[in-house]
């Protein structure tokens, strides 16, 4: 573990059992994946120096915790329940019990909110991705876009007795929605996010796709959402342009005539879906793998600036293979 300290005797015992459970694999995984060092000089500066009132837990740990609570999906106070009764969990943010307790649920609301104040999680995904390039893990020659619609509660039965006004109702198919869309940009090559925008979920994909471009791709790979947007004033009006792949209209594919112009169609479009299935990753380990089906918090910006924080993590996951060959 990153942060090593002298084990109490409950913690030797509990070093001292025969199986290691599926938490502790997975957060060793994680502490060995993750640039600490790079995160913490991140915050450090805009970090309480402690001064006045209780002296601030150290970065590093709060980052930890934070780190949890994203992975596993937790509200603030069952957070601090989860981590007093796991030990998997005290261990990899280096508490123990008979020396400290536990960074309350206010403490970590606090840096949250530290971190959505100057727009730090868009800066951990940012350095994430600098590691990552590092290693050359990222690309940057192709660009996937992509969006994807995440609930938000539609019940009224709160105290402002009214659901969250920044979210809307949209539908997909033949149902009906309610939350926000989180936009992202992939690379191609690597299928790491570039870059993640939050919108309400009824705003159209294609409206997005400028602010996903970072302006040095090659090509860019769409589904048919997404149709005509190179043909929009702030993407036309770019110094350089790349080659557009967007998905045909199924329909459009139908009603060609048999033949070999229907069959040439058809293998490239199921060519473009095959490089285009590379943004269903990070979806796959964000709402499946860390749960975030459903956004927490009220409003666009809290829970845009969690998304960047868990891309970031989802970018390390992806990258796990490739990284265990290289050395931060």
């Amino acid at each position: 573990m990153g942060m090593e300290q002298q084990l109490s005797f409950a913690a030797n015992e509990w070093h001292g059992k025969k199986k290691q459970t599926k938490r502790e694999k997975f957060l060793a995984r994680m502490d060995a994946l993750v640039p600490w060092a790079r995160l913490q000089a991140l915050i450090e500066p805009h970090y309480p120096k402690g001064t006045r009132g209780r002296p601030p837990q150290g970065v590093e740990r709060m980052l930890r915790v934070y780190f949890l609570q994203q992975w596993y999906a937790l509200a603030d106070e069952a957070l601090e329940d989860a981590i007093y009764d796991s030990q998997a969990m005290r261990l990899f943010v280096g508490i123990d019990l008979s020396r400290e307790g536990v960074p309350d649920a206010t403490t970590l609301l606090k840096f949250r909110h530290l971190l959505e104040r100057h727009d730090l999680t868009r800066g951990i995904l940012a350095e994430v991705n600098t590691v990552l390039g590092e290693q050359k893990c990222l690309m940057k020659e192709g660009t996937i876009v992509d969006a994807t619609i995440i609930a938000a509660p539609a019940s009224t039965k709160n105290r402002e007795r009214q659901r969250d006004t920044e979210m809307h109702q949209t539908k997909k198919g033949n149902q009906w929605y309610f939350g926000m869309k989180a936009h992202i940009a992939v690379d191609a090559q690597s299928g790491l996010v570039n870059r993640v925008i939050g919108t309400a979920a009824n705003v159209s994909d294609i409206s997005q796709a400028h602010g996903l471009l970072h302006g040095r791709e090659k090509d860019v790979f769409a589904d048919a959402g997404y149709l005509g947007a190179e043909k929009r004033p702030e993407i036309a009006s770019r110094p350089t342009q790349p080659r557009w792949h967007i998905a045909a209209k199924r329909q459009q594919i139908r009603a060609l005539a048999e033949g070999p112009l229907k069959i040439c169609r058809q293998q490239l479009e199921r060519l473009k879906s095959q490089v285009r299935s590379r943004v269903e990753h990070p979806f796959h380990i964000v709402k499946n793998l860390f749960r975030h089906r459903k956004v927490r918090y009220r409003g666009l910006a809290k829970n845009t600036a969690q998304l960047h924080t868990l891309f970031a993590l989802a970018n390390l996951i992806l990258s796990e293979r490739k990284l265990a060959w290289n050395v931060y």
